[in-house]
């Protein structure tokens, strides 16, 4: 079983302060270990349940923040940015089994997470089809574009309610629920063991049964906290300006809504 892993830093158990998903910050090394923990916990979940090849996308920020000395053997990792609209999913496509998402956290203009955001800190908020558009729902769909089924995901407990509403098939585990400033967070050892545990749960389902469809039409309402920066990324071809802040774009072809997302924002 050939099993994708993309891993995210604002979802883990323990962060709740942009300083302390910055590699500078002099705090930052002991949640970057969580961040490898917790990737590690589904690749040892998945490997439990047949899983003998995990490639996994590091998807945060500079993309360097896992350990890759605590990798299992079977397990390899991109690090760094190509510059491929699949960003958070590169290395995806149809070869793989099942993808699954580790630290994940709720869309810009979701109070699931004190760290809310979707892709920068630039948006006050996306909506895709009508619906907040998580860095989630963008990159799980990504991987419904190549036909591979997303069975698991850890976060926040809202963006782990709205995971259930798009895959059928979705694992979760809810590592901490956002309130304001601040979150209550579970314990690492429990998030671990639960991680592990859903993980190799996941993975035995029917994963035909997982696979979802993508719409025949994107619509992509994006809205700006700065109208410069939103008039700025009106020139973008196909892109139609709504107002001060607000952008709209229309295409029938996911991958397109996922180039103009790369280079929008």
């Amino acid at each position: 079983m050939k099993v994708f892993i993309s891993a995210d830093m604002e979802g883990i158990t323990s962060t709740i302060k942009w300083e302390e998903c910055n590699a500078n910050d002099k705090f930052y090394s002991i949640f970057a270990e969580q961040m490898t923990d917790e990737v590690v916990a589904a690749c040892e979940g998945a490997i439990a349940a047949g899983a003998d090849e995990i490639v996994i996308k590091d998807a945060h920020n500079g993309a360097t923040n896992i350990d890759i000395t605590k990798l299992p053997d079977c397990a390899k990792i991109i690090r760094g940015w190509s510059g491929h609209p699949y960003t958070m999913v590169e290395g995806i496509d149809s070869t793989f089994d099942a993808a699954m998402f580790v630290g994940y956290h709720s869309a810009a203009g979701r109070e699931g997470n004190p760290l809310s955001h979707t892709m920068t800190r630039k948006p006050l908020y996306i909506k895709i089809n009508g619906e907040y558009a998580s860095e989630f729902m963008l990159y799980s769909f990504a991987a419904a574009y190549e036909g591979v089924p997303t069975v698991f995901l850890s976060g926040d407990k809202m963006l782990c309610e709205d995971a259930a509403k798009m895959h059928p098939g979705v694992h979760t585990v809810a590592v901490k629920e956002g309130q304001g400033a601040s979150a209550m967070c579970m314990s690492t050892k429990k998030s671990l063991r639960l991680i592990r545990e859903k993980a190799e749960q996941s993975l035995k389902q029917n994963l035909n049964k997982a696979r979802i469809s993508l719409s025949d039409k994107f619509n992509v309402d994006i809205c700006f906290k700065d109208h410069m920066q939103a008039n700025k990324m009106s020139f973008y071809p196909g892109m139609k300006k709504l107002d001060n802040n607000r952008l709209l774009y229309e295409t029938d072809d996911y991958f397109e809504v996922l180039r103009m997302v790369n280079f929008v924002l």
